[in-house]
């Protein structure tokens, strides 16, 4: 159904489109005929704004692959660097948050690790919607910030990294099976700024996968049960978007030098001082609004990334200090 869905979706606003373009170029046609210039004028703001629909339009045809349509998991960790990079972290955590309220997806909370001083060690968000991860697959890698610290009272430039995993909520078409004796299954009492977060029992739940040193985590219900079989979907999810990168570096090596998502490969800058700039490492992509970037502006940013991944022949970008 969701399938289905999604094709007639797709059928309705094609054939909506032809109709309107036809329509806008009659008026066009009536207009020249008449000297009526606002009806020309009209008309052509008309057509601009079909375009601009159009080619977001094709940008979702990249959505193709065996997991895009599915909900997805992102995964935000902070690097080296104590309340510099845990601040960084949090500042993710909310950018993509934002941007799938944007879209009109639903967020859920699943962990959440505070810093010691201010902001957070990791966070995992689970965004629901049709193609969530299709979109945030290409935000894998780490992120790098540069700022006038609010933390150094000498107002020095900082640096902070922060690690972005995304991978998808596995249905019940894909069927992934996990030993049980590969696996260490921890509980530990939740952490958070209050509320659901805070237990007075062991109810988080931690689950090491041996063979890969897969580590997942979730302590959003009070219940342990429930976080036992939330965290046991995303290690599923976690070992099946494992499986897809295999098959994307076997297709095509250049491609998944692009697309690695290790630590230490850095895909994306941004800059707030000493000027202000957020450019994309992979794709030569950029903003010169680094804040509207940080409030969930990330669409430009992914459809690069998208094409890039199909069409591939993007030239090498030089870093920025």
């Amino acid at each position: 159904m969701r399938e289905r869905t999604a094709l007639e979706d797709q059928i309705s606003a094609v054939k909506r489109l032809d109709q309107e373009l036809e329509d806008a170029i009659t008026l066009i046609e009536l207009g020249e005929a008449e000297g009526d210039e606002a009806t020309i004028k009209e008309s052509e703001e008309t057509i601009r704004s079909l375009q601009a629909e159009a080619a977001r339009r094709q940008v979702e045809t990249l959505l193709s692959g065996e997991a895009d349509a599915n909900d997805t998991y992102v995964e935000v960790h902070s690097g080296a660097g104590g309340t510099e990079s845990q601040d960084w972290a949090n500042m993710l955590q909310r950018m993509y948050a934002r941007w799938a309220e944007r879209r009109k997806y639903k967020v859920e909370l699943l962990e959440i690790t505070d810093g010691e001083e201010a902001g957070i060690k990791s966070a995992t968000l689970l965004i629901k919607g049709l193609n969530a991860y299709g979109w945030l697959k290409t935000e894998s890698g780490v992120h790098r910030l540069v700022r006038i610290s609010p933390y150094d009272s000498n107002a020095r430039r900082h640096t902070s990294f922060a690690s972005v995993w995304v991978y998808p909520v596995v249905d019940d078409r894909i069927n992934i099976e996990i030993k049980e004796s590969d696996c260490r299954i921890d509980t530990f009492r939740s952490s958070g700024a209050g509320g659901q977060h805070v237990n007075t029992t062991d109810s988080a739940v931690r689950i090491t996968h041996i063979p890969s040193g897969i580590v997942v985590a979730c302590q959003q219900e009070r219940s342990q049960h429930k976080n036992r079989a939330t965290a046991w979907n995303m290690l599923r999810a976690r070992l099946y978007e494992a499986e897809l990168k295999k098959r994307e570096e076997k297709a095509s090596a250049e491609a998944a030098a692009k697309t690695d998502i290790g630590w230490g490969h850095q895909i994306r800058s941004y800059v707030l001082q000493p000027y202000q700039m957020v450019k994309d490492l992979r794709t030569g992509a950029q903003s010169t609004s680094p804040q509207d970037v940080l409030d969930g502006d990330l669409d430009p940013f992914m459809e690069a990334s998208l094409a890039q991944r199909v069409y591939g022949g993007a030239d090498e970008v030089e870093d920025i200090d």
